[in-house]
């Protein structure tokens, strides 16, 4: 069994790797105000970003979809990595050494298989590249020069060279520790007569990263005349890698794409490298594949939603990758409306361009890109003879459900107006928009049809709104001023305790009338209190997550401790109003409880407890009236 990682070496690795630092690897983040960063959550499918990270707590948290917790956490979830695994990694990351407990550390057996898969396509990545350096690759260095790339452009890339020879990786990664059986799940090693052999053999190798920066897989170019396989071959799908799920080049493309808010999609690797090498540092490519809707999530995390972003296709002009482009952008059209079609002269790819024209070339092409909308209604209307009346209308048969599909209707009118010009129809353009129009009006009554024809689902309430998190009780409602308050001493106690200790830690749990609220005041208190977090605020809040009883109150734990307060000046005063009137309404509830007794009681009752309730009250009304008069000096 695995030996448990020292718990002293998982804190080290938490408090070494700042949480925003590891989630930018994966989107854009932007300032959200008191200190907060915030993205489009990589969890759920979103447009607007309600996911925020506190570098100074090491937390996030989705507002969305709720998902929420600390460095490891995030790892974890985005990349489906066991504890151990993701512990494993932010510790190489550091440069800490891990200590393991019940029997030492065996690397073979206690890391966990994606971890090990992924190592082992590390050492391949390394394997190739000193092979490329080899008498045998001479012809992948030639294939290179070639096309432009000198050996600084390989190293920058990685690329490598497959030996010829059946099983030279294979032999190579056992000598390593690994298994036949890791081989196989890899996708570098596949079935031979005799046991496992080489997958990729006298290929030049290009490392695919994710958007991490790991190798989770390999494209491969054919170069020898007797290789009678296809010209390129990838990885096969493997626990680690989804060609659908990656985009070539964007551990290289990531940082470029958020600064200038523009990501250019490719055909291939050396289209990548072209580009590149010519100064368009935000190009990336698919990997054997069309581009598809989990690529479009993945650039969209890069670049944000904002008016400027940009997504410039230099698929080839034909009907093919004009229509991918389109699918891909089916479900976004906001992101569609911003997504544009560069065309090379004489339909050379980004490669051939810069070998044929120099660098300049290819930087002008990009930035003479067309919109993809207008590109699709040229396309269409170059394929007909639009001097005639019957090429007129054969392609405004195929060109006006393009324009009826655009949901925004101040774009669909202007491609409207549009394609009436390009068909001729320049003193009369109301006979194209209105047969738009009908077609726009048409599909809507379909979708509107067959979404009368579903069984409703049920309206996904947000946290705020749901049932408690820690324990039966009403609904949270946060138009109720007592809940507000609550929800703000709890954010004060959790993000800013020194402005709320001592006096926090002496409120009870009945104080708080939300109950997930009231399950969250508990999870303080067993983590020793507020007064705990005035030293070091990760590891008190670290606490305050264990301490929770279940995921559901250890959510509300993250959520509180990284949502902005609603008060512009966060202050002693600030947090003394909050204390206050959470306080005096948990006084006031205590008063009207006291005075139902005494009326139950009557007169006629004991008179030794009649006169102690009356005491309670007169007690409870005095504090009270302090504490509408004296504020916090009252506490």
């Amino acid at each position: 069994m695995a030996g448990r990682i020292n718990d002293d070496d998982v804190k080290a690795v938490r408090d070494a790797v700042p949480i925003d630092a590891v989630v930018s690897d994966y989107l854009q983040l932007r300032s959200a105000g008191g200190g907060n960063l915030k993205g489009l959550c990589p969890f759920h499918d979103e447009k607007s970003p309600s996911f925020q990270v506190s570098p100074s707590k090491g937390l996030f948290h989705c507002f969305g979809c709720q998902e929420g917790g600390d460095t490891i956490a995030f790892v974890m979830k985005i990349d489906h990595l066991s504890f151990s695994e993701t512990v494993e990694r932010l510790a190489a990351k550091a440069g800490i050494t891990l200590r393991y407990e019940e029997g030492g550390y065996n690397p073979a057996s206690q890391r966990g298989e994606r971890t090990r898969l992924v190592e082992a396509h590390k050492i391949a990545a390394e394997f190739y590249v000193e092979q490329l350096s080899g008498p045998e690759a001479e012809t992948g260095r030639k294939f290179l020069a070639e096309r432009g790339f000198d050996q600084a452009a390989a190293e920058h890339f990685g690329v490598g060279y497959s030996p010829v020879g059946w099983d030279h990786l294979t032999r190579f990664l056992r000598g390593k520790g690994f298994t036949d059986k890791e081989l196989l799940l890899s996708g570098l090693s596949q079935d031979g007569r005799r046991g496992p052999i080489d997958r990729f053999r006298g290929r030049l190798m290009w490392p695919i990263r994710d958007i991490s920066g790991e190798v989770v897989g390999f494209g491969a170019r054919k170069l020898r005349e007797d290789d009678n396989g296809p010209k390129y071959l990838n990885t096969p799908e493997t626990s680690i890698y989804k060609k659908s799920q990656v985009l070539y080049g964007v551990d290289l493309a990531k940082k470029d794409i958020a600064k200038a808010s523009r990501a250019v999609v490719v055909e291939g690797y050396t289209d990548v490298m072209a580009c590149h090498v010519a100064g368009v540092a935000n190009a990336v490519a698919t990997c054997g594949t069309a581009f598809g809707g989990d690529h479009v999530k993945i650039l969209r995390r890069l670049l944000m939603d904002n008016s400027r972003s940009k997504v410039i296709f230099t698929f080839d002009g034909d009907a093919a990758g004009q229509r991918a482009a389109l699918r891909a952008f089916e479900d976004d059209q906001k992101f569609a409306a911003r997504t544009n079609i560069a065309i090379s002269p004489g339909g050379m790819d980004p490669c051939e361009l810069r070998l044929a024209q120099g660098d300049e070339a290819v930087r002008a092409m990009i930035d003479g890109s067309t919109p993809l909308f207008e590109f699709a209604l040229r396309s269409i209307v170059d394929r007909h003879d639009v001097e005639t009346p019957e090429g007129q209308a054969a392609a405004l048969e195929e060109a006006a459900p393009v324009v009826a599909h655009i949901k925004d209707e101040s774009i669909r009118h202007k491609y409207a107006v549009m394609l009436s010009g390009l068909l001729g129809y320049v003193t009369d353009n109301q006979f194209v928009v209105q047969r738009i129009a009908r077609l726009t009006r048409r599909r809507r009554n379909q979708v509107g049809n067959e979404a009368g024809r579903t069984v409703a689902q049920p309206t996904p309430q947000s946290y705020s709104e749901s049932p408690s998190a820690g324990s039966s009780g009403p609904p949270l409602n946060l138009r109720s001023p007592a809940h507000r308050t609550e929800r703000e001493l709890l954010k004060l106690a959790l993000q800013r305790p020194e402005l709320v200790s001592p006096a926090f830690d002496a409120y009870g749990e009945d104080e708080f009338t939300a109950p997930p609220y009231a399950a969250v005041r508990r999870a303080i208190e067993d983590a020793g209190g507020a007064e705990q977090g005035l030293e070091s605020a990760p590891e008190y809040l670290a606490r305050v997550r264990d301490a929770a009883p279940n995921d559901a109150v250890r959510a509300m734990v993250t959520e509180l401790a990284v949502e902005v307060f609603h008060g512009k000046t966060i202050d002693e005063v600030y947090a003394g109003q909050q204390l206050v009137q959470v306080r005096l309404r948990a006084v006031d509830r205590r008063v009207r409880d006291v005075t139902g007794t005494l009326t139950r009681l009557g007169t006629q009752s004991d008179p030794d407890h009649y006169a102690a309730v009356q005491r309670e009250l007169w007690v409870l009304q005095q504090y009270g009236q302090s504490l509408r008069n004296d504020g916090a000096a009252a506490l």
